[in-house]
């Protein structure tokens, strides 16, 4: 039976486990898929040892960029990023095993946006600098959507706070994507400090959240008439696209 698996720590209840073991017994497929937690990274070449089943993996935090000096190979999108949440497993025989690298977040995300694309988006404000908000900003330039991050703290010259968010700066980016879990569950009451007030039906507000379905950020997005968008389809998409690295 093949099986695949998540690497991450601590792991609780993760989407991954049951979305993938729902799929392979309602299409009859001989597979598994399990957590495996691991507390640190180097015990990352064991789990690959140990498990000669294994066909793929899921990357979650903490070791989306620290699993990269274990694998063989990047994907052109995933080097650029710097992280990788897929890892194909191919056995070549007599114990050989080549690892290989994709992020399916900027895959889930470019599908889940470009529907909801006009030609006024032309700019984009992303909300934070970590693993996902690399994949948003990469999957926008493939759209031709030219982004900027946005930090609490200053970071460098190409970095603004939302301090310097500035009406002229609301005016020019029309697509801003908060990449941070300001406003998860249970902290509801809680949204990025963006100047919603120069909020337009221009802009859409795209939230990587899904829990809540509508967060305080996309609520103060459609009260300025805003279209707005949350994470659950990018979460699907990304599981899909991760299933079918596996399957080439």
């Amino acid at each position: 039976m093949d099986k695949y698996g998540l690497i991450g720590y601590p792991l609780g209840h993760s989407f991954s486990v049951t979305y993938f073991n729902e799929k392979f017994q309602s299409e009859n497929i001989d597979a598994e898929y399990v957590n495996f937690e691991i507390p640190r990274i180097e015990d990352f070449m064991e789990v690959i040892d140990e498990n000669p089943d294994l066909r793929g993996l899921n990357v979650t935090i903490p070791y989306k960029e620290q699993v990269i000096p274990y694998l063989d190979e990047l994907d052109k999108d995933t080097a650029k990023i710097g992280a990788v949440n897929v890892i194909k497993i191919i056995r070549q025989g007599k114990g050989k095993v080549k690892l290989v690298g994709y992020n399916s977040d900027i895959i889930g995300f470019t599908q889940s946006i470009e529907p909801l694309l006009r030609p006024h988006h032309k700019r984009a404000l992303v909300l934070g600098t970590g693993g996902a908000a690399k994949a948003v900003y990469h999957g926008l330039e493939n759209l031709g959507i030219e982004s900027t991050y946005v930090s609490r703290t200053k970071r460098s010259n190409d970095v603004l706070t939302y301090q310097e968010l500035t009406p002229e700066v609301m005016a020019e980016h029309t697509v801003i994507v908060n990449c941070t879990p300001v406003g998860m569950y249970p902290k509801v009451d809680e949204c990025p400090e963006i100047p919603y007030d120069r909020l337009t039906s221009d802009h859409l507000l795209y939230d990587l959240l899904y829990n809540p379905n509508e967060t305080l950020f996309m609520k103060k997005g459609r009260m300025h008439g805003s279209m707005v968008k949350n994470g659950l389809e990018m979460l699907l998409l990304q599981a899909f696209a991760a299933w079918g690295i596996w399957q080439r």
